[in-house]
This record gives structure tokens, sequence and C-alpha cells, in this order.
């Protein structure tokens, strides 16, 4: 009777790594497929960047181009304003996020700590305010009658320097921390600042990571600021150049310093190597927070 057991249990066996060998084998390819899917228009972005504009106007977007050509990235480099906008959304995306990730951070602090007193009526103003919004009209009286930020790139900075949902996030993080690290920091001699500088922002940085990844894409890719706020288009940032010349408004201004051409600019492709241009960063930002995103996730996971 061993002999049969042995038998059905091998055969058992054999039909369960058939199946699970088969289930991975149409994991691997949907998500071969669908990284395709996801990688074929970027690719396609980069491509045609390079073609030249009779070649696009013909043929449109193709994965390979016809005819390949330089002619978009010359004319983009050559005025110089693209490089001026570059250092604004430079400036924008990295004062903007440091100042932002300080102030969120400390404020939802606030929020969480169990001794402050007034903390859920401050909680309840923050989502108040994350609802509602203050209006478009009262929001521009603001910025450029009361703080006086017209044509200023603390215009594209300030207003977005605390965010309500990056808020909460912060602070369901800090309630899952125990209360007893901040009295056995308290007992030590730490006062609110130390502790929360020494101990908290440390044992935070996973979610803290996460939070400065939203604020740089957010002042990274905001146009809509400096659309309202900015007339002096030297202080344009990327983003809102990236539009007008989407718009094929004001091109030679942008990439030419008003200066007038013989030859018709290559529209199509300027499009595409400006988007090219843009997302270098943000692509190169993300594998240094990966690890970040990894270890936020498996925190908690286990309790010992």
């Amino acid at each position: 009777m061993a002999a049969p057991d042995k038998t059905a249990r091998t055969r058992i066996q054999s039909d369960t790594s058939w199946r699970e060998k088969l289930f991975l084998g149409f994991i691997y390819v949907f998500i071969a497929a669908f990284s395709l899917v996801c990688v074929i228009p970027f690719w396609i972005v980069l491509a045609d960047s390079f073609a030249s504009e009779a070649s696009f106007l013909q043929y449109g977007y193709q994965i390979l181009p016809s005819e390949w050509s330089l002619d978009a990235y010359k004319f983009l480099l050559q005025g110089g304003q693209f490089l001026t906008s570059y250092k604004n959304s430079l400036i924008v995306t990295i004062v903007g996020t440091a100042l932002a990730v300080v102030m969120t951070s400390m404020f939802a602090y606030v929020l969480a700590h169990p001794k402050v007193k007034y903390r859920h009526v401050l909680s309840f103003l923050t989502y108040l305010a994350m609802v509602l919004g203050g209006g478009l009209v009262g929001f521009y009286i603001m910025v450029t009658n009361w703080l006086h930020l017209k044509d200023s790139l603390w215009a594209l900075i300030l207003p977005y320097l605390l965010n309500p949902f990056y808020a909460f996030i912060l602070v369901a993080f800090y309630k899952s921390l125990p209360y007893e690290i901040n009295e056995a920091a308290t007992i030590d001699g730490a006062g609110d600042i130390r502790l929360f500088y020494k101990i908290i922002v440390p044992i935070s940085t996973p979610v803290i990571a996460t939070v400065s990844l939203f604020y740089a894409i957010q002042y990274w890719n905001d146009w809509y600021l400096s659309l309202l706020f900015i007339d002096n288009y030297k202080l344009h940032p990327l983003q809102l150049m990236i539009r007008q010349l989407i718009s094929n408004l004001n091109v030679s201004s942008y990439v030419g310093g008003g200066a007038s051409y013989q030859v018709s600019a290559p529209t199509s492709a300027i499009q595409l190597a400006t988007v090219c241009l843009t997302i270098g960063p943000i692509v190169f930002l993300y594998p240094f927070l990966q690890k970040y995103f990894v270890k936020g996730i498996t925190i908690g996971a286990v309790k010992g």
C-alpha cells in the first residue's frame, strides 16, 4: 500500500508543479506585455524627438524615425532660455521641496502629539482647508497685493509649502510610533525640538522620503502658478515653457531670445525633445528613493 500512496503523491506534486509553472509563465508574459505597453510610448517620444520635421510630418509617430536629426535639440539650446527655465525649475523644486518637507513634518508632528491641547481643532481646520480650498480670486489677491510676490519665484514656492493630504500621511505614521520613545527621551533631558530632529525624523525617514518625492513631483510639474503670477518670461519654469511651445506661442522669444529665423522651427520635434529633457531629474530621483519605498512597506509588518 505504501508504493501506490507514494506514486499518487508524486503525481499530485507533478500536477501542482506543472500548474504553478503554467501560472508563473502566464504572469511573466502578462508583466512583459504590460511593460511593453508602458515603455513603448516613452520610447516613441524619445526616438521621434530625434526625427526630422519633414519625416515627422510625413509619417507621424514612428518606433524608429526614417530620418534622424538633431535640429530640435539645437533649436532648443541655442537661445539660452531653455537653460534659464531649467534653472528656475530646479531652484523652485529644490528649495520648495526642502521647505515644504520641513514645515509639513513639523506641523504633522504637532497634530499627532497627544499632549498638544488644540490638535483636534487644528486637524479639523486642516481637513476643512483640504476639502474647501480658498478660492482663486482671494488667492490671487493675497499673493499679488498682500505678499507682493508678482514676478517672483517665491510665488511658485510658498503656496505649496503645506499640503494637507501629505500632512495627514505623516500624522498617521507618527501616531503609529510608540509614545514611550517620547517619554524615554524626555527623561533623558531631550526637549521637543531635539526629540523631533534626533529621534522622530530618523525613524520616519521612509515616509518623509515618500512625501519628499510627492512634493518634488508637484513642484517640478507645476505650471499653473507661473501662468498666474509670472509675466517675465525669464522667470518662467520649464513646464510653462513646454506649455507655450505646445501652444506654438512665442517660440522665437523662448528659444531664440527674440531673434528672427530664416528657417521654420521644427515645432513637432521640439515638443518631444522638451519633454525628454524635462523628465530627466525626476527619473534620476526615483532610484535614490526606491529603497525607502520598500522599507516603508515593510515597516510594522513584523512585530518582535
